[in-house]
């Protein structure tokens, strides 16, 4: 009877061992504590109304007059233009791979090491992808079929930096996607073909109103990766100095990131511009995050709506 009542005695190796992942964890929030902290401390003071409203019509290395307004406008359309491009594309490419593909068959084989390998492709190379197969072949395409004298379709543009934005991020949305169909659990698929519902209808009925929350999360890890590339749209569609913001998919944009670029190796005094250089990299992550936490309130949203419904 004495023993039963005996605290349970502890284990060293899986207290050493929690205690490491423990440090461990709090060692990567320290780091990112310290790089943000730098950041906001080098930033924070440029920030103001002026420099996120203003514009580059005065001069855009002056600390003092200097706006990012057009660059705020470019970053987050090509973001959510990549977005409307990319999620289509991963779903359903994830979709034929967890209901339809066989799992042993030499396609499946092929979509899925394709897959991998465009993962660890460089951002550079989808940059001179998009410059050779967008612009050169299907913008110039374009123009030949419509006899324009001057490049209309065939010049780096909004458009065509967002669709190689989109094929850089999409095996980031099939993995993610891929991952909330199978955590589906497999009774309500069989559930309702028990019921008489077709194969297409199960899918756009059951699997992926339950999966929509795991599209969400690939959403905005592909927001997130896309955000802060510079090399993807170097030459397909980001502009060094531009006085309005894009008016239509075939204009060139400013961008957040590639204006960071431009202040830290172009900038005629790189120690006077480093306050327009901190700020706009401040001014990115807040619109990053702005842009991932709208997702996730979204994410939460529905994820609430379907317990309710549950």
């Amino acid at each position: 009877m004495k023993g039963r009542f005996n605290k349970p005695s502890i284990d060293p190796v899986a207290a050493f061992f929690t205690g490491l992942t423990g440090l461990a964890t709090l060692f990567i929030l320290a780091i990112l504590g310290v790089i943000l902290g730098y950041l906001f401390w080098r930033g924070g003071g440029q920030v103001s109304w002026h420099f996120i409203t203003g514009g580059t019509d005065t001069d855009m290395f002056d600390a003092s007059r200097a706006g990012i307004f057009p660059m705020i406008i470019g970053t987050a359309a090509r973001v959510l233009l990549m977005t409307v491009f990319v999620i289509p594309v991963g779903v359903i490419t994830a979709i034929y791979l967890t209901e339809y593909a066989r799992s042993g068959s030499l396609l499946t084989r092929f979509i899925r090491s394709a897959v991998n390998n465009l993962a660890g492709v460089p951002s550079i190379v989808f940059g001179l992808f998009g410059v050779g197969f967008f612009i050169s072949f299907l913008g110039g395409s374009l123009d030949s079929l419509s006899g324009s004298p001057e490049p209309h379709w065939g010049k780096p543009a909004l458009l065509w930096a967002s669709l190689t934005l989109a094929v850089m991020t999409v095996p980031v949305v099939i993995v993610a996607t891929e991952e909330a169909l199978k955590a589906i659990q497999p009774g309500l698929r069989e559930a309702s073909l028990a019921l008489g519902a077709t194969k297409l209808e199960t899918i756009l009925r059951i699997v992926l109103p339950n999966a929509l929350p795991g599209i969400l999360t690939g959403g905005i890890l592909a927001i997130s990766r896309a955000a802060g590339e510079v090399a993807p749209i170097l030459f397909t569609g980001a502009a060094y100095y531009l006085r309005d913001t894009p008016k239509s998919l075939t204009d060139q944009f400013m961008d957040l990131a590639y204006h960071v670029y431009v202040l830290s190796t172009q900038s005629p005094n790189v120690e006077l511009t480093s306050p327009i250089l901190f700020g706009t990299v401040v001014v990115l992550l807040a619109l990053t995050f702005g842009l991932n936490l709208i997702a996730v309130i979204v994410r939460s949203r529905i994820r609430r709506q379907m317990r309710a419904a549950h």
